[in-house]
């Protein structure tokens, strides 16, 4: 059992209940209690095996969700740093290309601790490079995030449209349909969770509508229904895909995705920058998720994506990171202020405010992925994936809204993250792998990749290592 006391908490449950000074109380995986003040006390069997948690001067919230990311991306950071989305692709799709299952797991661990150090408590993946010879990097991706002890919601990605059929990748890291098909539904079969108290679930992910075929798209959601898993896909991310889409199928990315049975419940899009009106409605109408990641695409100068426009219609908008070679920062924390800037851009200083990003980044997310029943909010019944923020240092201490604090605020250090009722970060500290290994495998795995081509760009960059 664990009970955190004395601490301000934002439960983001649906009455946006917050106290001043109050309690949260775990036992096993699951919250049992949250409310003002200090908490019962616990009697019997269960007051022999208690961890106090003295959370003065912090923040209680739900475990942040991150709706997007592409973990293999970690160690090709640093590339492409002045290109549009196609052109940073044209570079990078090379690099991908040599990967293998130890470049993925090293990659990923590197990628989840971080997170998890941004209070991160459940993270999605899309994965969609899986070259020959590289091993089984979607177990290797598996594998890392047990061993950081997060909450995993990887996606079997796949490209079958190479630059021979029209499509935006070499035919190289393309792959053909039976073959994705077969390796998505063994992912299924071997790793997916339906289970409530999932720790991992797996869905399916055509990369994008310039990387995949028709045929692809409608079989995918075909396997999605037959199995019960959620569907994700990259969508109006860049005006050079909605010329794509316009060019090749005579219509709007969304209007192309709903000719295919592609928006609903189960589905969530990373991006969608460049929506019309009409395409708002309709996400909104369907239940269909959207995956903002403002520093993203702020980053490859995509665009700002309406996040409140989709709130505002219904749309279950959580925020993600995206791929740290197009978002070197990977801070998922950080997403919540710059959610709250982008929005602020395009519509004003009320366009939103600090507790709407705090949802995006909890509740919101959990809505995406389908878990909203069991996570992004503290309530009673609900797995036990908490954040205590310390908001009583230098950067914080003189803000008087504590969800403003960490919104606004600096990164705020972590004083304790669990995860299913599981310690990860405590003092600041990751508690399931060495920060210092972690950065060293990361690292390695980086100059072993570059060096598998030494004409790569990095080698002749001033300022970088090989």
């Amino acid at each position: 059992m664990i009970i955190i006391e004395n601490c301000a908490i934002a439960t983001v449950d649906t009455a946006g209940t917050e106290y001043a000074s109050g309690h949260v109380v775990v036992d096993g995986n699951r919250i049992v209690a949250v409310g003002a003040g200090p908490a019962p006390v616990p009697a019997g069997e269960g007051a022999r095996r208690v961890r106090h948690v003295d959370g003065t001067g912090c923040l209680a919230t739900p475990g942040l969700v991150n709706t997007h990311h592409h973990l293999y991306q970690w160690i090709t950071r640093g590339l492409a740093t002045d290109a549009t989305l196609f052109e940073w692709l044209t570079e990078l799709y090379p690099v991908w290309a040599r990967i293998d299952a130890a470049d993925v797991h090293a990659a990923a661990r590197a990628g989840l601790g971080w997170l998890a150090l941004s209070g991160c408590t459940t993270s999605t993946d899309h994965h969609y490079v899986f070259p020959d010879g590289a091993g089984d990097v979607l177990a290797a991706e598996i594998e890392a995030a047990r061993s950081i002890g997060l909450r995993f919601h990887p996606t079997r990605g796949s490209m079958d449209r190479g630059r021979s059929d029209g499509g935006l990748p070499p035919d190289e890291v393309v792959e053909d349909i039976d073959t994705i098909l077969a390796a998505t539904e063994a992912a299924i079969d071997t790793y997916h969770d339906p289970s409530p108290e999932a720790m991992l679930r797996i869905g399916i992910a055509p990369c994008s509508p310039f990387s995949v075929s028709d045929r692809l798209l409608a079989e995918a959601r075909q396997l999605a229904t037959r199995r019960g898993v959620m569907l994700h896909t990259h969508l109006a991310e860049t005006t050079d895909e909605e010329e794509f889409c316009q060019a090749t199928h005579g219509c709007t990315p969304v209007e192309y995705l709903d000719s295919l049975g592609w928006l609903g419940e189960d589905v969530w899009l990373a991006h969608c920058v460049h929506l019309s009106d009409g395409a708002v409605k309709r996400l909104g109408a369907t239940g269909t998720g959207v995956a903002h990641c403002p520093s993203s695409n702020a980053r490859l100068g995509a665009g700002l994506a309406p996040a409140a426009d989709l709130l505002e219609a219904g749309v279950p908008v959580g925020l993600g990171v995206d791929g740290a070679a197009s978002q070197e920062s990977g801070l998922l924390a950080e997403e919540l202020r710059q959610a709250l800037y982008v929005a602020r851009l395009r519509g004003g200083p009320t366009a939103l405010r600090a507790r709407q990003a705090l949802a995006m980044g909890t509740i919101g997310g959990a809505r995406c992925i389908g878990r909203q029943a069991e996570l992004g909010s503290l309530e009673a019944g609900k797995l036990a994936d908490i954040a205590l923020w310390r908001l009583d240092g230098l950067g914080h201490a003189d803000i008087t809204d504590p969800v403003a604090a960490l919104v606004l605020g600096p990164p705020a250090p972590l004083e304790l993250l669990t995860v299913n009722g599981g310690v990860v970060v405590s003092g600041g500290e990751l508690r399931t792998a060495s920060h210092t290994e972690l950065a060293a495998s990361a690292r390695a795995a980086h100059r072993g990749l570059m060096a598998r081509d030494p004409e790569h760009p990095e080698h002749t960059h001033q300022g970088r290592t090989s």
